[in-house]
């Protein structure tokens, strides 16, 4: 029978837990290393609608990239979604910094691949762990902006994309799952002809064009969501004799 702490361990192979951010929360965040895991629930976020998914499923474990634990805890009532896990007695791993930032395996290589960005490589290594903080990569052939945005859109199945034109055609692509805006004018530096987020601020389209490079902002879930399956079919195909599944989540704003 599997253990919690063996799918942690084929876990922090690829996407090291001592690799996240410092102001991350990462780990076995609710129950401990020994129960025993004959079904698996995978999810982009640990809701109370994934709790729910998870306790008719089954499951004795949700594996997550959110941290269902993030601020400390102050109090904890009984509709909180870590008591709701205790008491149905389903542990919890969440794989956040760490599995953004894996370049082995990681919601940045998903991103990428799921557009069809090619030669991925890490940016802005951080001196202490060489983790990178960004990525470069290439489309196969020139786009316009619009079409990149228009392309990143149709890929991820996106309720709206926001871009800046840039200026030029898009070949060379910077990118950073979930809130990456920060990274854009790195990208520029780098030589980046569009910078790829799930969330860019309002001043950093306007510094990109000042820049000349594309901007384009698909969605913190969008972005995101892409980890999900390809990380539930790895679980999978680690542990046969765990039933793992994917959650079933919807982007938590609605467009109009």
């Amino acid at each position: 029978m599997t253990k919690v702490r063996e799918i942690y361990e084929f876990m922090d192979s690829f996407a090291p837990f001592g690799s996240a951010l410092d102001f991350d929360n990462v780990g076995l965040l609710v129950g401990g290393g020994e129960r025993e895991v004959e079904k698996a629930l995978v999810a982009l976020d640990i809701t109370h609608q994934v709790v729910a998914q998870a306790i008719a499923f089954g499951a004795q474990l949700i594996v997550s990239h959110h941290p269902v634990i993030f601020h400390p805890l102050k109090s904890l009532g009984p509709n909180e979604v870590p008591y709701l896990l205790a008491k149905a007695e389903i542990a919890a791993i969440c794989a956040h910094t760490n599995l953004d930032l894996s370049e082995e395996f990681g919601v940045n290589r998903c991103l990428a691949e799921t557009i069809g960005i090619d030669n991925l490589r890490g940016m802005d290594r951080l001196p202490e762990s060489g983790v990178p903080q960004w990525f470069l990569g290439e489309l196969p052939r020139k786009l316009s902006a619009e079409a990149f945005a228009a392309l990143v859109r149709e890929k991820l199945s996106a309720g709206s994309v926001r871009y800046t034109n840039g200026g030029g055609t898009v070949k060379t692509v910077g990118l950073l799952s979930g809130a990456g805006g920060d990274f854009l004018e790195n990208a520029s530096k780098a030589g980046a002809d569009a910078f790829l987020s799930g969330e860019i601020g309002h001043h950093e389209f306007l510094l990109a064009d000042a820049l000349g490079i594309a901007a384009v902002e698909a969605g913190h879930f969008d972005t995101e969501i892409v980890v999900v399956k390809p990380l539930c079919e790895k679980l999978a195909a680690r542990f046969p004799n765990v039933t793992f599944k994917t959650a079933d989540e919807k982007p938590p704003v609605c467009f109009l």
